[in-house]
């Protein structure tokens, strides 16, 4: 069974390596979905959001929202983003689901997915 958490962060950043607006410093309001995978367990749950909550914020969140995405990343694309969210979440064996798969908006009609390696 697939369970997804949806979350939002606002970062700012420009493009390196690209010739356009977005290699100016701009911002965005992020939307992130993530998925596991795993069996209900006896409590009825595959996981707990409040345990997916908390993985992501101290993995992620904590550390993108209202940040400058440029100090983390050489060229910080929403596909190197989303790799890079992918690669501080994916150890979920203390919550006996697999990560599934990731999708980041950086606009309501503009989003990546990845689903590891």
């Amino acid at each position: 069974m697939l369970v997804t958490k949806e979350f939002s962060f606002d970062a700012a950043h420009r493009l390196t390596d690209y010739h356009g607006k977005c290699e100016h410093l701009h911002g965005h309001t992020y939307k992130l979905h993530v998925t596991v995978e795993g069996k209900i367990k006896k409590n009825g749950l595959v996981i707990d959001f409040l345990d997916l909550k908390k993985h992501v914020n101290e993995k992620v969140l904590n550390k993108l929202d209202h940040s400058y995405l440029n100090d983390f990343f050489k060229n910080p694309s929403a596909e190197n983003i989303t790799k890079w969210i992918w690669n501080q979440i994916k150890d979920m064996k203390k919550f006996n689901v697999k990560l599934y798969e990731i999708v980041l908006w950086e606009n309501p009609t503009s989003f990546v997915t990845y689903r590891g390696k």
